[in-house]
């Protein structure tokens, strides 16, 4: 299939466009042109600016696509800017299970509502992450029900990649002795792995669907759980204090995200626990350096 990417290259994009090449697509990744990409002669490539309605009308004229995958939308006037220039067959956005409001355990696909509030066409800057991500879903279920999409679903994306460098802040911290202020140390929380994220993206190319689905590493961890590890392999005493550095994850609830309907597809999710803890292990060799 002809596959146009927007997103593809860093983090679990890049990944997700190799197992695309793998299966013998035909991958042609959007970028603005700034930065390289490990994808050599295996791919095509387009350059547009994603929040400029006239570069993406410029960039797609005259193309055609069989699916396209859009890691980079954030609010609704993204996905307005691109459903009103492209021409495709399938559309696969990368949403946030930030949309549940508010998540709980087990968490399923139903539990956000696309017709709950009348959409907000808006900018990136006009609410905060999980509004954005709402406002983008509010498009496409009420602005777009006839056109054939999908909204993938993830809890935080981890890896030795992150750019975030958010369970990295733990680990650091509790190494050297950073004071940090967290709210929620026992909260249950989901995860998945980078290139697990990449890869079933890529899978949901090659598999008939449309709606939302969820997309999570089976099982959860709590942060009390990360720095106990980090403590036992370490020795160090991670320092907890109410006027220290606010955690990444402070606000979260505890909460799991169900992926029954992923695996009803056929794809299926590693556990959590069975790579996690060599996360943390890449992690504080990284800062014991």
């Amino acid at each position: 299939m002809n596959v146009l990417v927007l997103g593809g290259t860093r983090y679990f994009g890049i990944p997700m466009v190799n197992e695309l090449v793998k299966a013998g697509h035909e991958v042609t990744i959007a970028t603005r042109g700034r930065a390289a990409d490990p994808f050599g002669d295996s791919v095509k490539r387009i350059t547009l600016d994603r929040t400029n309605s006239e570069s993406m009308r410029e960039a797609l004229a005259g193309r055609h696509y069989d699916v396209v995958v859009d890691k980079i939308a954030y609010c609704s006037d993204d996905i307005r800017k691109l459903m009103e220039v492209v021409d495709c067959d399938r559309y696969i956005y990368m949403s946030s299970t930030s949309v549940y409001d508010p998540k709980r355990m087990d968490t399923v696909e139903a539990d956000f509502d696309g017709h709950a509030r009348e959409v907000i066409w808006c900018d990136r800057a006009a609410f905060p992450y999980d509004e954005i991500k709402r406002q983008a879903e509010y498009a496409l279920w009420q602005a777009y029900p006839d056109r054939n999409w999908v909204a993938v679903r993830y809890p935080f994306v981890v890896g030795g990649e992150d750019y975030t460098g958010r369970v990295r802040f733990y680990v650091e911290h509790a190494i050297k002795g950073i004071p940090m202020y967290i709210d929620n140390i026992d909260a249950q929380m989901g995860f998945i792995r980078y290139d697990e994220a990449g890869c079933f993206l890529a899978f949901l190319v090659d598999h008939a669907f449309r709606g939302a689905v969820n997309g999570s590493s089976k099982g959860t961890i709590s942060v009390h759980e990360i720095l106990d590890y980090v403590e036992r392999k370490t020795g160090c005493k991670a320092v907890l204090d109410a006027s220290g550095e606010e955690a990444p994850y402070n606000d979260e609830p505890a909460y799991s995200i169900n992926t029954d309907q992923a695996e009803k597809l056929g794809f299926r999710f590693s556990k959590l626990k069975d790579w996690i803890y060599g996360l943390l292990d890449h992690y504080i060799e990284e800062v014991q350096k």
